[in-house]
C-alpha cells in the first residue's frame, strides 16, 4: 500500500526509472469532469528532464497515454482513470558500477535492507521519474477542484539555492516570471546567481540543494480532517514522500519560535462578509482546518546524492571501497521540483475537499 496516496481521490503510482515505463490509477474521480491529455502533458513537460543546461540531459519526451476512464468526449466517468508514459532514453549500461556497490547516501542500501534485492538501474522507484505519476494525476486534480472552486491557484517556486535566496511575496508571485527562467525562481534578480552556482557544481562534479516554497491560493475554509489528518500534516506527509526532501514548515515555520504569541497572533477581521486574518503567519491552517487565507509552505531538498566525485562507501560483499557517480544526474533538483511540490499540494487539497463534500450536507 505504499505507493497509494488518498481517501476520496486516491491515487496509485508504479514503475521503475529503467522499466518499460511509469504511471498512476486515479480512483475517485468525480465523473463529468473535462480532462484533456494536452492539460496532462502541460504540466508533464514542466517536469521532464533535458528542459535546459542546468538539470539532466536524459531525453525522454514523456507522452501521457490515458488507457482509461474518459468518455469519448473527454469527460471522467467515475471509474478508475490510468495513465501511463512509457520510458524511452533508458541507458542502465551507465548504472552498472552501482549493481553490487551502494551510492552514498542513496537508497541502494536501504531500498535492499528492506526488500533483499532492488532496482539498481536508476534508482528504480527511488528515482523522480516516479513522480510522473503524481503530476499526471495532479493534472486532472486540478481540474476536479476548479469545478468546486474556480479561482483555485497552486504556485511553488525556488526560494533558495543554498545560500542564495530568493525575496519574494507569496501573495504576488507570478507564473509568468516562475516559469519565465530556467531555475524557476519569482525573484529576477535571483536568477543570474542561482544558475552560476548551479552550473559551477556541475562543472566540480558536485550538486546542491536548497528550498522550494509554494503557496496554494482560494482554498475555502473548513478543510481538513483533526486529528491526525490535519490539513498541514497532510502537506507534510505530502512532501516528504517526494524524492531529496529533508524538511517541511508551514507559515512562520521554525521562524515563529522567535515571536511572541503577541506577536505571532493572526488577528481576524470582517472583510465583505467573510471572516479575515490581517496577517497569515498561520500559513492558512489553524487546528488543521484551512480558515480561509492562502496556504504557504516551504519544502527543504537536499543536495542530490549521485555526484561525479569518487566517495567512500561499501558493495554488497561488505567490503570497503570507493564509487564514483556516473549517468545523468540533476546538479539540483529544485527546478524539476517545483512542478512536483504543486502536483502534491494539489493532490491533498483535492482529496481534502472531497472528504469535506462528502461530510457536510450544507
Amino acid at each position: 500500500m505504499s505507493s497509494i496516496y488518498g481517501h476520496a481521490f486516491r491515487i496509485s503510482t508504479f514503475g521503475e526509472s529503467h522499466g518499460g515505463g511509469v504511471g498512476v490509477v486515479i480512483d475517485g474521480c468525480p465523473p463529468g469532469v473535462a480532462v484533456t491529455v494536452e492539460a496532462v502533458q502541460a504540466e508533464l513537460d514542466r517536469r521532464r528532464p533535458g528542459q535546459s543546461e542546468i538539470v539532466t540531459p536524459r531525453q525522454e519526451a514523456d507522452r501521457a497515454e490515458i488507457l482509461s476512464g474518459l468518455s469519448e468526449d473527454g469527460r471522467t466517468l467515475g471509474t478508475p482513470l490510468a495513465i501511463l508514459v512509457r520510458n524511452q532514453d533508458q541507458r542502465s549500461e551507465a548504472y552498472s558500477e552501482m549493481k553490487d556497490t551502494f551510492r552514498p547516501s542513496h537508497a541502494d542500501y536501504t531500498y535492499e535492507a528492506k526488500y533483499g534485492l532492488r532496482a539498481w538501474a536508476g534508482g528504480g522507484r527511488a528515482s523522480a521519474r516516479e513522480t510522473i505519476g503524481r503530476v499526471a494525476a495532479a493534472a486532472v486534480a486540478t481540474q476536479v477542484i476548479r469545478q468546486v472552486v474556480p479561482e483555485f491557484q497552486c504556485l511553488a517556486w525556488v526560494k533558495s539555492v543554498r545560500d542564495i535566496t530568493a525575496v519574494v511575496d507569496p501573495a504576488t508571485a507570478s507564473r509568468d516570471v516562475i516559469e519565465g527562467n530556467m531555475v524557476r525562481t519569482a525573484d529576477p534578480d535571483a536568477v543570474a546567481p542561482m544558475i552560476a552556482l548551479i552550473k559551477e557544481m556541475r562543472a566540480e562534479g558536485n550538486s546542491v540543494g536548497g528550498v522550494v516554497e509554494c503557496v496554494i491560493r482560494g482554498v475555502p475554509a473548513g478543510l481538513g480532517e483533526p486529528v491526525f489528518d490535519k490539513l498541514e500534516a497532510e502537506l507534510a506527509k505530502a512532501m516528504l514522500s517526494l524524492p531529496a526532501t529533508k524538511g517541511f514548515e508551514i507559515g512562520s515555520g521554525f521562524g515563529g519560535t522567535l515571536l511572541t504569541g503577541r506577536e505571532h497572533n493572526d488577528a481576524f477581521r470582517m472583510e465583505e462578509g467573510r471572516v479575515r486574518t490581517i496577517t497569515n503567519r498561520s500559513g492558512g491552517i489553524q487546528g488543521g482546518i484551512s480558515n480561509g487565507e492562502s496556504i504557504v509552505f516551504r519544502v527543504a531538498f537536499k543536495p542530490v546524492a549521485t555526484i561525479m566525485t569518487a566517495q567512500e562507501t561499501v558493495n554488497r560483499e561488505g567490503e570497503n571501497t570507493t564509487l564514483k557517480g556516473r549517468g545523468r544526474h540533476d546538479p539540483c533538483v529544485l527546478p524539476r521540483a517545483v512542478p512536483m511540490v504543486e502536483a502534491m499540494a494539489t493532490l491533498v487539497i483535492c482529496d481534502h475537499l472531497l472528504r469535506q463534500r462528502a461530510q457536510r450536507l450544507h
